[in-house]
C-alpha cells in the first residue's frame, strides 16, 4: 500500500474508534440522568434490563475499539516499513503508544462506571 492509502485507512480506523464510543457514552449519560428521575425506584427487572443494555453496549463498543486500535497498530507497522515518510506519517508513528489507552484504559474506565451504576441501581 502507498503512504496515502495507509493514512486514509488510519483515518477510517480513527473514526471507527470515535463512533464506537458514542453509544456506550450516550447510554451511560442517559442512565445517570434517569437515576435522578426515579430509575432506582423501578422494579428489579427494569434495573437489570438497564444494566444488561449498558453491558451489551459496552462490550460491543470495547470490541470495536480494541479491533480498530489493534488494526491501527498493524497499520503503523506498515508505515514504519516505508522508506520515505511524510511528516504526517512520522506523527502517526509517535502516536502509536497511545493506542493502548484505547485498548485498555478506556474499557477500564467503562467497567468502573458500570460497577458504580450497578451499586447505585441495586443497593
Amino acid at each position: 500500500m502507498t503512504e496515502l492509502e495507509l493514512i486514509q485507512l488510519w483515518n477510517k480506523l480513527r473514526n471507527q474508534v470515535i463512533f464506537s464510543q458514542l453509544a456506550p457514552t450516550f447510554l451511560l449519560i442517559v442512565t445517570i440522568a434517569l437515576l435522578n428521575d426515579g430509575l432506582s425506584a423501578q422494579p428489579l427487572v427494569v434495573k437489570l434490563a438497564t444494566l444488561g443494555i449498558l453491558l451489551a453496549s459496552g462490550i460491543f463498543g470495547y470490541l470495536a475499539q480494541y479491533s480498530a486500535a489493534t488494526e491501527a497498530r498493524a497499520l503503523l507497522s506498515e508505515i514504519r516499513t516505508l522508506k520515505t515518510k511524510s511528516k504526517l506519517s512520522s506523527q502517526l508513528l509517535r502516536f502509536a503508544k497511545w493506542l493502548d489507552v484505547i485498548r485498555y484504559v478506556t474499557p477500564a474506565i467503562f467497567v468502573a462506571i458500570y460497577v458504580f451504576l450497578c451499586i447505585a441501581l441495586l443497593f
